[in-house]
């Protein structure tokens, strides 16, 4: 269950992309058909597409087709290390999904994971909070996380 610095990380994403890419959105909690992790399904802390992008799709779990980018936030429990560093690491790679943003709140870094190929990203630099962040194509955003340190636990 997230907590409340977990979601406020969602919430400063969400503004942030409103105003640099006002043709995307950021959807919460997006459920997507990701066939290499665990069974098949991963629900994504946000899901960066183009604006009414799943609204013709049906049921819980969409397609990842035309995501740009996933955002996972780590939670404080047993099973994050191996969820968010290393299952939808693969998981996201092989459902093609371009970049995968990972905000790391046990030791206050994010990290790009980008390029995907052959089910696996090919880079994946990591970034200290209060860093410029490039977030690649087709993303194309450069984050200022300097707020970050604000939500450091």
């Amino acid at each position: 269950m997230p907590d409340q610095r977990h979601r406020a990380i969602v919430v400063w994403l969400t503004r942030l992309f409103m105003q640099e890419r006002p043709d995307l959105a950021l959807y919460p909690e997006q459920g997507l058909r990701v066939g290499a992790y665990r069974k098949g399904h991963a629900c994504a802390d946000g899901a960066l597409a183009p604006f009414d992008h799943f609204i013709a799709q049906e049921g819980d779990w969409a397609d990842p087709e035309g995501v740009l980018m996933v955002v996972e936030v780590t939670s404080h429990d047993r099973d994050t290390d191996r969820r968010d560093w290393v299952d939808k690491v693969r998981g996201y790679a092989e459902a093609g999904i371009p970049v995968y943003l990972l905000v790391d709140r046990d030791i206050d870094a994010l990290t790009v994971y980008s390029d995907p190929r052959n089910g696996t990203y090919q880079q994946s630099p990591a970034y200290p909070y209060g860093s410029g962040v490039e977030l690649p194509a087709p993303v194309g955003v450069t984050l200022d996380t300097e707020k970050l340190k604000h939500y450091a636990d």
